[in-house]
């Protein structure tokens, strides 16, 4: 970390109109990750996104998820015919009805939470039997880059500061606690990310 720099933990990102908008690499990424955790999500799924941002992942999926609902604290507020999206933050217990989702996807945002271990015990409690949990966390050297490419300007950054140091492999004991066992562990991204999905005993 360099002195009198911020932690940024996301790529590029510009405002216009109050409205944050993804430079092109940063939406190529966020993209990537998102070819790489649909092919989890069964068709005809109830899917929660948390940490949604503006829905991209469910445009993706189209027509292949039903009354799915996205929660972000920069969602703007809409509902389609196959989900909703609320700007909220994911803070269990939550409200959602037990065994109500079929999938749960958790897409470069759990390394911003704190209480991972409630996190995980709350996924368990609304998922379906059999139901899936997919994220992808990115791994430790992306923090270095990123202040590297910050302190030298070439990234403007966000400022969003919760990485807490998290690292990819805590995830499966985190989520074994929750009775969650690990279906798939795999890097992406040049090994700069990992994909994690977890599957609730049916």
């Amino acid at each position: 970390m360099f002195p009198g720099k911020k932690k940024i933990v996301t790529l590029s990102f510009c405002i216009k109109g109050g409205v944050l908008n993804m430079r092109f690499g940063d939406r190529f990424l966020q993209q990537w990750r998102i070819r790489v955790a649909e092919s989890w999500i069964l068709d005809g799924s109830r899917v929660l996104d948390i940490g949604c941002y503006q829905g991209e992942f469910f445009q993706h999926m189209g027509d292949r998820i039903v009354d799915s609902i996205g929660i972000d604290p920069l969602a703007s507020e809409i509902k389609t015919e196959n989900y909703v999206l609320l700007k909220s933050t994911f803070n269990p217990p939550t409200n959602f009805i037990s065994d109500s989702f079929d999938a749960i996807v958790i897409l470069a945002t759990m390394e911003h939470m704190l209480d991972t271990d409630s996190i995980a015990m709350e996924c368990a409690r609304i998922l379906r039997p059999a139901g899936r949990v997919v994220i992808t966390v990115p791994s430790p050297l992306v923090d270095r880059i990123i202040d590297i490419l910050v302190y030298i300007r070439v990234l403007d950054g966000m400022s969003m500061e919760e990485h807490h140091g998290f690292l990819p492999s805590q995830l499966p004991h985190i989520f074994h606690k929750a009775s969650l066992s690990l279906l798939a562990w795999r890097q992406f991204q040049l090994g700069l990310n990992n994909l994690f999905v977890f599957e609730k005993e049916g």
